[in-house]
């Protein structure tokens, strides 16, 4: 049964989306649209297998990947919120110089400006379990992912709780909704803005370490829009944890079977290539039109 195979597949390839998503939420919920992901990201994929790479130990690269792309995250929120710069410039800017430093580094440390192969990183540990994976369909399809699959799950979870359930949550959410209300009992929407940059930070760091260590290589570029893709996937969840968990196993079925029609297919790579931008741009289509009915209705 081929939907089985490519199911599978799209459960791991929704993984860095939805992480990247996950940490984009919480700067879209604070009022500040964070077009960076994608600069984010890559960056936490070269930082973590780099770092994993001269430390030898994989939970340590990607600590130290987390604390890098924290940090520009931290710059980016500094020069935006604080220093007043146009956020969509500086978001811009971000991605471009992440682009650029990851390459530089590259060339610098190892001598190569393409890809880079590290065969002595440790592989992602995956989650075994005989007994959930003799059960059919479920087993085949949920069970035998690297750990950050299960991870990035268990983050959308903890999101949920965090933003409906907890104060900072509450003040998140009323950073972005009902700003003056928040200085009017003596809280500053900025500071929470901020943590909402850095956990985007942690998060995108999170889905460029499975690209790179997944791979096992840094390859330039390596996010190849899916930092963009996750800006998409928080606006076709309806800006819901929940909502992001299946706007993003939408689009790594696209990816997934994109994949899986490149040797089923008589048709010519790059359009089989292209459809999960593709189906990115009719998704937005069509959640345009979707909230603009919405609007007219109400």
């Amino acid at each position: 049964m081929v939907a089985i195979p490519v199911l599978h597949s799209a459960v791991a390839i929704m993984t860095p989306l939805l992480l990247a998503a996950t940490g984009g939420l919480f700067t879209e919920l604070s009022g500040m649209l964070n077009i960076a992901l994608e600069g984010l990201m890559l960056l936490g994929a070269f930082a973590s297998i780099v770092c994993a790479h001269y430390t030898g130990n994989l939970f340590l690269g990607i600590l130290l990947g987390i604390v890098c792309t924290m940090a520009l995250s931290a710059i980016l929120g500094s020069v935006t919120l604080y220093l007043k710069s146009n956020l969509f410039i500086t978001g811009l800017a971000t991605n471009l110089f992440a682009s650029g430093l990851t390459v530089v580094l590259s060339f610098h440390l190892f001598g190569n400006k393409g890809v880079v192969v590290f065969k002595e990183v440790a592989q992602l540990p995956h989650l075994k379990i005989p007994a959930l994976q003799s059960i059919p369909i479920f087993g085949d399809i949920f069970i035998g992912h690297n750990v950050f699959v299960y991870l990035s799950w268990s983050l959308v979870l903890i999101s949920a709780w965090v933003l409906y359930r907890t104060p900072f949550g509450f003040r998140v959410r009323a950073a972005g909704l009902h700003e003056k209300t928040l200085v009017s009992l003596g809280m500053r929407p900025q500071r929470y803005r901020f943590i909402a940059f850095l956990i985007s930070g942690f998060s995108c760091a999170l889905g460029g370490a499975v690209l790179s260590l997944n791979l096992g290589a840094f390859v330039p570029n390596m996010t190849s829009g899916k930092g963009w893709i996750a800006l998409v996937v928080i606006f076709l969840g309806q800006k819901k944890p929940v909502g992001l968990l299946f706007a993003a196993l939408i689009f790594g079925f696209a990816d997934a079977f994109s994949n899986y029609a490149q040797g089923a297919w008589n048709v010519p790579t790059d359009f089989i290539l292209a459809l999960p931008y593709i189906f990115t741009l009719l998704a937005m289509i069509g959640f345009s039109i979707y909230t603009s009915h919405k609007d007219r209705v109400e």
